[in-house]
């Protein structure tokens, strides 16, 4: 299964006639082919999946987000404890 997930975007450059990007991920940094979303710019919100920047959102939404995968990491590290024996 792939997941989407929000960074920011940090700096934007062409390659081979494509806009792409670095984009952080709270202290991991990608390269972002950033084609299908035009209206980017550094400092935005993006959704990313598979290298692709799908789609912008706020600042806000980017943190709800990442607020949510947090908290199922925390209950599958739950889950994976309580299935543990001694």
């Amino acid at each position: 299964m792939c997941l989407a997930v929000p960074g920011m975007i940090t700096q934007m450059y062409e390659d081979a006639g494509l806009v792409m990007g670095r984009v952080d991920f709270g202290g991991v940094t990608r390269e972002v082919c950033l084609q299908a979303v035009p209206d980017a710019k550094i400092g935005d919100y993006t959704i990313v999946h598979a290298g692709f920047a799908i789609s912008l959102l706020s600042e806000r939404e980017a943190a709800e987000t990442l607020s949510a995968l947090s908290e199922l990491g925390d209950i599958e590290a739950e889950l994976n404890a309580g299935g543990q024996t001694e």
